[in-house]
């Protein structure tokens, strides 16, 4: 029989046991503070009927979906949370208790080209808040706290959440002119960071006709160190800036009651985000020491999520983590916390008796008692078995001969140390529970810097 060469698809994430461990620990955590602000978990089909994906999509979307017929049906998978979310909120609408608060963590597609980075197959870590027809900004402000207690608990400091609001670029844009060509400057200032001032400046001013002077007083307003002071000149010259730097302000008042440090946030005029989606707030969440691999987060506030289902007015906000791709980038820079435990269990139980019943009392025990516990039978040389536990970063060994089973006691080794005690059942339970949480850990650690 011929066999097969096994290979994964290129795009698809495949890790080992120790790194799936750190994965699943992160999105442990992330649902952890997700539910601390009151999200409910929420899973949607992977599959769903094209026309409902590709209800507001069409263009680039079409092009990168992966789409299917079985029998008569057209079929695509999810290429995001969020169209999936609207379907769900329009069809349960009746059903929901607003605001409705949701999380999700789950696999989307998108078939692009594969590259560094990117992938074709990847997790994203979604909230929402969505309104019956309004949506008070205090939500829009809450957001940023959930970015902060999300990073801080995976072990991130040094990142910043850069906040912008749509209306305020909009105002801006009324205010010098621009409102006809707002989406060519748009995302034109979009690529202030990667190009520059003067390159950007020059696309305004010879590919989009932009007067020098319009181009230089827009990109004076976006580069100010204090964007809010700079604003004010503005004020009373256009109603929809005055709105946009009004809910913009009120953001900002509230990031400090909702525990979000000073140094953690700041207002970057620059950012866009979703020309026709985005109405309000938007955010955007880079890590300080690698600009280089832009936004870690983002998201902001819409006026209807579920206008191509439902004439009901469901206002929104939201941000996205691409998962996936965040833990490539950690552990291509060193982020992982390498000494985060692994092992798939706590201990160890090695009969060393022909019976295995007292065994696998004591494992049964310990598992009661909340210590994860696996009973290894193989007929194995001892130092087989060590070796098995030691390969497995597994923290300790249970032994148990027939001293310890007269004494009804246990022999605990603790692999890290060498050392090796007799301890009743319970006393073991209990040491093991104690050291393992001393050594809790965040999946990521911060590389020391120069």
């Amino acid at each position: 029989m011929a066999r097969l060469k096994p290979r994964t698809l290129s795009g698809f994430m495949e890790l080992l046991p120790e790194r799936q461990v750190q994965m699943e620990r992160m999105m442990q955590l992330l649902r952890r503070t997700y539910g601390l602000y009151g999200f409910t978990p929420l899973d949607t089909p992977v599959i769903e009927a094209s026309e409902i994906l590709l209800a507001k999509g069409g263009g680039e979307t079409e092009k990168q979906i992966y789409r299917f017929t079985k029998g008569d049906t057209d079929l695509s998978l999810r290429f995001d949370l969020t169209v999936p979310l609207a379907k769900y909120v329009a069809l349960h609408h009746n059903e929901l208790t607003f605001p409705f608060r949701r999380f999700q963590i789950g696999k989307v597609y998108r078939g692009e080209r594969a590259q560094r980075g990117r992938f074709r197959e990847f997790y994203q870590a979604d909230i929402d808040v969505i309104g019956d027809g309004s949506l008070d900004i205090i939500n829009e402000a809450e957001i940023p706290a959930v970015i902060y207690k999300a990073f801080t608990s995976l072990g991130l400091e040094r990142f910043k959440i850069r906040l912008n609001n749509r209306k305020v670029l909009g105002g801006v844009f009324a205010v010098l002119g621009l409102e006809e060509r707002a989406g060519d400057v748009m995302r034109t200032i979009d690529k202030l960071e990667k190009i520059g001032a003067e390159k950007v400046k020059t696309i305004l001013t010879e590919d989009f006709s932009v007067p020098e002077q319009t181009a230089g007083r827009l990109l004076e307003l976006l580069s100010s160190g204090e964007p809010m002071a700079a604003l004010e000149e503005l004020r009373g010259r256009s109603e929809l800036l005055d709105q946009g730097m009004e809910e913009l302000g009120t953001v900002v008042r509230y990031l400090s009651a909702f525990g979000v440090p000073a140094d953690h946030f700041a207002v970057d005029l620059t950012i866009a985000r979703g020309l026709d989606y985005y109405t309000g707030t938007v955010y955007e969440t880079v890590m300080l020491d690698h600009p280089e691999i832009g936004s870690i987060c983002s998201g902001g506030r819409y006026d209807n999520l579920a206008e191509y289902y439902t004439d009901k007015k469901l206002p929104g906000v939201g941000i996205s983590i691409g998962l996936t791709r965040l833990f490539y980038v950690l552990e291509e820079q060193g982020y992982l916390n390498e000494a985060l435990p692994t092992a798939p269990v706590d201990v160890l139980v090695l009969p060393m008796t022909q019976d295995l019943s007292a065994a696998v009392s004591a494992a049964t025990a310990l598992r009661q008692a909340g210590v994860r516990a696996q009973l290894y039978t193989e007929p194995k040389k001892f130092k087989q078995k060590l070796s098995y536990a030691s390969k497995l970063g597994i923290p300790f060994v249970l032994l148990l001969g027939e001293d310890e089973i007269a004494q009804n006691k246990v022999s605990l080794k603790n692999m890290g140390t060498g050392g090796q005690e007799l301890l009743t059942l319970d006393g073991a339970a209990e040491k093991i529970s104690a050291i393992l949480s001393a050594a809790a850990c965040t999946p990521i650690r911060e590389p020391e810097r120069a």
